[in-house]
């Protein structure tokens, strides 16, 4: 496949360092994460750590709900998150409602009309239902219209989804339930053919912002929840 070969180069350095997570407290960090580094995105009670896309704070319809970030209708737009990050390693838990989309942006600003007119996207949706499965490349765990997701990295709408994602000097690792997705060079000879390639051909700017704000998509309004958001400066 197309894709494999375009990951082969930097795929057996990523699975050395392949991540084998699992949370068994959730929205807490251990003394060990603690030490190490990492900070919460979310503490379970509030949204403090994020405002809607180019807002002061959060719209009502995004609400913590059983220790989780919800999206209960729409209206309540795209989240970012308020400290910017150039080179991270983030983690998160996603579940996404029946026939649902969603997804989580990188590298994104404020600049732009939309979260989205800079930041590549790793794509959530239920693969089963939603319309727009027709591309490998837009299933979830994808990097979305780039590189598509191995089948292995799934699970069925309605179940808690573990994504980590790693950007450091423009190198972009994502794993989805500990399967690695993605493992690219931004702005490589790589990246530039996938990007020809795609429906952000001819985006101005996309991926070449030096800014880092992680984003939330609220994709019509389609119900979905985060928890256990990590973050760790590089």
């Amino acid at each position: 496949m197309k894709t494999k070969k375009l990951l082969r180069p930097l795929i057996l350095l990523s699975l050395l360092c392949a991540p084998i997570y699992a949370f068994s407290q959730d929205n807490h960090l251990s003394e060990t994460e603690k030490q190490a580094g990492w900070s919460l995105l979310f503490n379970g009670k509030d949204m403090s750590q994020w405002r809607s896309f180019k807002q002061d704070s959060v719209n009502k319809q995004w609400q913590v709900k059983d220790g989780s970030m919800v999206l209960t209708q729409k209206g309540g737009g795209d989240l970012i998150s308020k400290e910017c990050y150039k080179n991270f390693d983030l983690m998160l838990e996603w579940n996404i409602s029946l026939a649902g989309n969603s997804g989580v942006f990188v590298m994104a600003d404020e600049t732009g009309d939309y979260i989205y007119s800079h930041a590549p996207e790793i794509q959530i949706i239920d693969n089963e239902r939603h319309p727009d499965t027709q591309v490998a490349s837009h299933l979830s765990g994808s990097l979305y219209d780039l590189i598509a997701s191995p089948a292995d990295a799934h699970k069925p709408a309605g179940q808690w989804n573990q994504v980590r994602i790693k950007l450091l000097d423009n190198h972009l690792s994502v794993w989805q339930n500990n399967v690695l997705t993605t493992d690219i060079l931004i702005n490589s000879d790589e990246w530039k053919q996938l990007v020809q390639k795609s429906k952000f051909k001819n985006w101005k700017n996309f991926a070449t912002n030096d800014s880092c704000q992680i984003g939330l998509q609220d994709h019509d309004g389609d119900e979905v929840a985060f928890k256990n958001i990590k973050i760790k400066a590089l």
